[in-house]
């Protein structure tokens, strides 16, 4: 009895493991990064030429290495690796960033002078009702919104801040420029709260979806509060750390 030898028939890569290939290749490549979404099942189904059940099963194997994460009704997005941001007794934001290796952006949303209410005038040690300049914006890192922020300042000591924060995008900066060389920390309080609608829209996140909140009060060498701020960090893109400097 003779054998007849057979020439194996080369293996098939799998249809979904070459979309997902392909999709990581576009990762590597800088032309997704992280915090993007991702093109849609539809849109992804007709580049690629296969149906969305094979789509599906490539983006579930992106997610189980961890280069994706889906948010139910908003899509799938590229994961981005938490930054690492301590909290001590000097917060300095863009300092914080470049020390993890990003790059440090903040965005005035809005600025106003208008009396403190009456838990804005305890943390900054005035008579309620005493003119405060009042500053909201966005933080971000490498381009990708972090967090939002809202700063409170006494007004009469500091007549120029909100020109100089409108320059600088600084508090350090602004502060400086105001005679307040140094500052510290004086509290922190860190509480997790649901995004607000607005809140979810500036941080490009799901209404509902969870966040952390700073609030802090910042003290001048002698001990007087210069600034009452809020935060709100997007809870998947940072790790707040207790910094004991």
């Amino acid at each position: 009895m003779t054998e007849t030898a057979y020439a194996a028939a080369p293996r098939k890569t799998p249809l979904w493991q070459s979309i997902s290939a392909a999709l990581t290749a576009d990762i590597a490549e800088g032309r997704y990064v992280p915090g993007d979404k991702l093109p849609t099942e539809a849109d992804l189904s007709a580049r690629f030429g296969v149906n969305r059940h094979t789509v599906r099963r490539a983006l579930a194997e992106m997610a189980d290495l961890g280069l994706t994460h889906a948010r139910r009704g908003a899509g799938v997005f590229v994961k981005q690796v938490p930054t690492d941001y301590p909290i001590g007794r000097r917060v300095r934001f863009h300092q914080n960033l470049r020390a993890a290796g990003r790059l440090p952006t903040r965005e005035i949303l809005a600025q106003e002078t208008r009396a403190a209410d009456e838990r804005e005038a305890r943390a900054l040690d005035l008579a309620p009702g005493t003119p405060v300049h009042v500053s909201e914006g966005r933080s971000l890192a490498d381009g990708q919104p972090m967090a939002v922020f809202r700063s409170v300042f006494p007004a009469e000591r500091f007549p120029a801040l909100l020109d100089r924060l409108a320059e600088t995008s600084s508090v350090t900066r602004a502060l400086a420029a105001c005679g307040v060389t140094d500052f510290t920390r004086a509290s922190t309080r860190l509480t997790a709260k649901p995004a607000t609608a607005t809140q979810a829209l500036h941080l490009r996140l799901r209404e509902g979806d969870p966040i952390l909140r700073a609030v802090g009060i910042n003290v001048d060498p002698q001990g007087r509060p210069v600034e009452y701020g809020h935060t709100w960090f997007a809870g998947d893109r940072v790790t707040l750390t207790l910094d004991n400097d």
